[in-house]
């Protein structure tokens, strides 16, 4: 406990500011190759003709790697959990986005890769490409991806759905209805340190993987079922991330890696340039959000109907971003929550403490809660911002609900014996 309101020196704060920090990219090992990437110039195109012959015959050229030589080629961090995964390491007969990796060449410097990468002789047929995730559900949307235009793995729907109490009744009683939509964009993670790895052939046969992933043993995984090895075949030795904030959760740049130095049985290096950062990397995904709130007048919010979609379109893969969805929905939500007390003439401060979740009431997916701090948290935020509050709101707590907390409508949502199980 002596560090709770202490002034801590971080510990690797003086390595930071004085440059001795060590990166992946400050790791040098002899006879390392560097490694540059075919990629789409296309957003949606067939690929009609591939040749990587003059690249693999140019002189500095140790390996040239494609979906062919990959063991399995679609395999995602999540597949481990049952979630198929959708996207593949290298593309095969189609790119679905601008940057797509197509195949990748480890030479004896980054002029020799990239001149092996001007040589690949590769054409396309251009398909439409598509971007308005609002469009994927109708009839002239085109075919993307073989499952269809959303991801279908939702048990037996092709969404994921919620659902809690009748809405239908909520709608037909509701005093007030409030309807908005919001549309939280893509958002670049801009490291400072771009995606690397470098990749070391062992004489026993492993191969060690220097990476910036800010997941470890996903990481591992993935190399792993890529190549169709145990995991004791790989050593993954981390570090200092130089930014991540979840862009550097799910990589490929290990796996290309270690794929280039098994081919060319020597050390590759892969650092993307700032470019291919802006171009390829994953996002934080964007959302389309449309939200209608049935109320009372007094501002009860207690049923749910949700439905919620992946759609494929031809923007680069998302990934996790500081929260992996709660940010976007949280924005969504709270700005609804302001325009319902807007319209209701209601304190927005004093219609989330109504609202908020207390001990023994169920989510919306029949979890029972047993120390919620959305009460605390608003009092809180109240404070800070010197918001004035009734007494009757500046005591409440997230003690189970009583009195005018418990009205008819909401006795059902509590748990029959308080959550405290």
């Amino acid at each position: 406990m002596k560090a709770v309101g202490a002034r801590l020196p971080r510990y690797d704060g003086v390595a930071h500011v004085t440059g001795r920090t060590t990166y992946v990219d400050d790791i040098r090992v002899r006879g390392t190759l560097w490694t540059k990437a075919l990629r789409s110039p296309h957003h949606h195109a067939r690929i009609t003709r591939f040749d990587t012959s003059k690249a693999e015959a140019l002189r500095g050229v140790h390996a040239v790697v494609t979906h062919q030589d990959v063991p399995k080629n679609v395999y995602g961090h999540l597949e481990a959990l049952g979630i198929p995964a959708d996207e593949p390491l290298f593309a095969a007969d189609e790119v679905r986005y601008r940057g797509q990796p197509i195949a990748a060449v480890a030479a004896v410097d980054e002029d020799t890769a990239r001149e092996a990468i001007d040589l690949i002789e590769i054409e396309y047929e251009e398909r439409p490409a598509f971007f308005d995730m609002r469009k994927a559900m109708e009839s002239d949307w085109p075919k993307i991806h073989q499952w269809g235009p959303v991801y279908p793995h939702f048990g037996p729907y092709n969404h994921r759905r919620v659902r809690k109490g009748d809405v239908d009744q909520a709608f037909e009683r509701a005093d007030v209805i409030v309807e908005g939509v919001y549309r939280p964009q893509a958002i670049e993670h801009c490291p400072i340190e771009p995606q690397t790895a470098l990749v070391v052939p062992e004489a026993n046969g492993r191969l060690t993987i220097y990476s910036c992933t800010q997941a470890m043993y996903f990481s591992m995984g993935v190399v792993a079922a890529h190549l169709q090895w145990p995991l004791n075949k790989l050593k993954f030795v981390g570090g200092t991330v130089g930014g991540g904030f979840g862009g550097k959760v799910d990589t490929a740049s290990e796996t290309i890696s270690a794929l280039l130095a098994l081919k060319a049985k020597a050390p590759v290096k892969w650092r993307w340039t700032r470019e291919e950062e802006f171009l390829a990397s994953s996002t934080r995904a964007p959302w389309h959000m449309e939200i209608a709130d049935a109320l009372t007048s007094d501002g009860w919010i207690p049923n749910v109907h949700f439905d919620g979609f992946v759609g494929f379109t031809n923007r680069v893969p998302t990934t996790a971003m500081r929260g992996f969805g709660v940010t976007s929905v949280s924005f969504a939500v709270e700005t609804h929550m302001n325009r319902v007390a807007d319209v209701l003439g209601l304190d927005p401060l004093q219609i989330r403490l109504k609202n908020a979740n207390r001990i023994g009431d169920t989510t919306a997916n029949r979890v029972v809660l047993k120390d919620p701090s959305t009460v605390p948290v608003v009092l809180a935020a109240a404070d800070r911002v010197g918001h004035e509050l009734p007494p009757e709101y500046r005591s409440m707590t997230n003690e189970r609900r009583s009195g005018d907390l418990l009205p008819e409508h909401l006795v059902d949502q509590l748990a029959t014996n308080g959550g405290a199980e």
